[in-house]
């Protein structure tokens, strides 16, 4: 076995260089995985851009937590695999026996241990996370439908929260990659869905993933009420998602509701930002607002059933392909707008 591997190491804001590292020990109840395919993603590019993720990483380290590969070793006390079983790893795990545990929100848990490391030629699984969350792959599916599993589980858990039923009409603000899997779960539940969003391809991927409509937010005129409205009888959307992460965007989707409606604010906002209400709507129209963060193990399973199904188009989403090498320039290329939804890194 080698004793060093390729790696992209994250020194500080947008400073991402391909180094020689050490591969990973692994340690009782741990596995290594050799990575075949790993995505890009909005954390990593935020993380990107600022050089650090105070719950998630702090550099220099290798970061990228999309990832799906083959198993190369395990360690003492690991039964449930073996070298050369086909895997992929969630980027997170809950401890099981905190407070937020104890009454089913796991995605709050007051330990959430996080798995970062994914753009490199290896990775260990802590032992938490191959308890809980490193799951066997069908033979069919491919590694690049299957590193999905992760930002789909969150689709899957801001749908199930939102409580998306068959025959409403869901409002989904943003066609990124989130708001892509947001589109398609809900559709995958038999629900109307009308996007709001920018850039052509984008909202063209949106009705690929079976949205009735689109609406082009940077457009000459500009008037999301009224587009909902005269799609809904003048009444909103049942449920409405923002997928965008900006206060004006999340003021933006409490106005495209219907009285009694849902709003799930899914998109996280910078840090120390805020948003005015209108709480005479909030009250009278009886509006619930909501969050939802993360996902959980039954959602990851949940996730990783759909792709299985071929339920979700990948394609939709992974839409070029490069080697680890030139991964620090395609970020900078990420980072600035450009570039394919989904970037696939092969190690």
């Amino acid at each position: 076995m080698r004793s060093e591997m390729q790696a992209v190491v994250l020194h500080g804001r947008e400073d991402a260089r391909l180094e020689q590292v050490p591969v990973p020990e692994v340690g009782p109840g741990e596995v290594r995985v050799r990575i075949q395919v790993a995505l890009t993603c909005g954390t990593d590019l935020k993380v990107y851009r600022r050089g650090y993720h105070a719950r998630m990483i702090i550099p220099p380290a290798v970061f990228g937590h999309e990832l799906a590969g083959i198993v190369d070793a395990v360690g003492a006390d690991v039964s449930d695999f073996t070298p050369g079983d086909r895997v992929v790893a969630a980027n997170s795990a809950p401890c099981g026996g905190c407070y937020f545990c104890g009454i089913d929100r796991e995605e709050l848990c007051e330990d959430l241990l996080f798995l970062n490391g994914a753009y490199a030629e290896y990775v260990t699984v802590p032992e938490r996370i191959v308890r809980r969350n490193l799951l066997p792959l069908p033979d069919a599916l491919p590694f690049e439908a299957a590193a999905l599993t992760e930002p789909l589980a969150c689709a899957v858990h801001g749908v199930e929260e939102t409580g998306v039923r068959a025959g409403e009409t869901v409002a989904v603000l943003g066609a990124g990659p989130l708001g892509l899997l947001l589109i398609r779960c809900a559709v995958l539940r038999g629900a109307r869905v009308l996007v709001l969003g920018r850039r052509r391809a984008r909202l063209d991927a949106a009705l690929a993933m079976g949205a009735e409509a689109v609406f082009d937010t940077g457009g000459i005129v500009t008037d999301p009420q009224a587009w909902v409205a005269a799609r809904t009888e003048g009444r909103g959307a049942d449920r409405v998602i923002e997928a965008v992460g900006q206060p004006e965007t999340w003021a933006t989707a409490i106005g495209l509701a219907r009285k009694g409606g849902v709003v799930n604010l899914f998109g996280g906002c910078a840090a120390g930002t805020e948003l005015r209400l209108d709480t005479a709507r909030i009250h009278y129209d009886a509006l619930t607002l909501l969050g939802t963060f993360h996902h959980t193990p039954a959602t990851v399973r949940e996730a990783l059933r759909l792709l299985s199904s071929g339920a979700v188009p990948p394609e939709v989403l992974v839409q070029e392909h490069a080697p680890l090498a030139e991964l620090p320039e395609r970020l900078a290329e990420l980072a600035k707008g450009g570039g394919p939804l989904k970037l696939a890194v092969h190690p």
